[in-house]
């Protein structure tokens, strides 16, 4: 699948996604690409942003590729029973583990925990081995239990603005793949 034939949703986390993100990069070089806006960036409730992102996909003209970074992940996932079409596919960056208790801010945990059902749509999870979220194994065991492609970014932090991955070409290079095995 090409670019041009999909509704490519960004789904930012907790606080959103800077113009500095690589999410917000690629929104912008991707003609095909909008974000799914949250009412309230920095109080995410569960049933708000799930419904936000129910709302896009519902909406779309074209097949559905969801781009999630961090707390989008758990959103997009807690957000699945509401989808009225099929997605074509998503790209999971740095999920957090919201079923753990020392994740802050503490209430991110209501978007938690992951179900563990295999997903019904493609996907692929990226996780970084350092990553102050989510341990490297319990991201690995998720992605397993739900069938997505798992790839291992290394030591590269929350993969995000603040760990120097602001363009993140590496990131861009796996997605272009992705996309054309959909």
């Amino acid at each position: 699948m090409k670019a041009k034939d999909a509704d490519i949703l960004m789904v930012p986390g907790y606080t959103n996604s800077g113009p500095d993100h690589w999410q917000s990069r690629w929104e912008t070089k991707l003609s095909t690409a909008r974000r799914v806006e949250q009412a309230e960036w920095s109080k995410p409730v569960r049933e708000s942003w799930t419904d936000a992102v129910a709302k896009a996909v519902n909406e779309a003209e074209r097949p559905v590729i969801l781009v999630a970074h961090s707390l989008g992940v758990p959103t997009v996932i807690q957000a699945i029973p509401k989808f009225a079409k099929p997605v074509a596919g998503a790209f999971f960056v740095a999920a957090p583990d919201v079923a753990n208790p020392k994740i802050k801010p503490k209430h991110l945990m209501t978007f938690g925990p992951y179900p563990r059902d295999p997903l019904p749509f493609p996907s692929i999870t990226v996780a970084s081995r350092n990553d102050p979220f989510c341990a490297f194994d319990i991201a690995e065991d998720i992605a397993g239990a739900w069938g997505s492609l798992f790839i291992d970014a290394g030591e590269a932090g929350h993969i995000n603005a603040e760990s120097g991955h602001g363009p993140w070409p590496e990131g861009s290079m796996t997605f272009a793949h992705f996309m054309t095995r959909l």
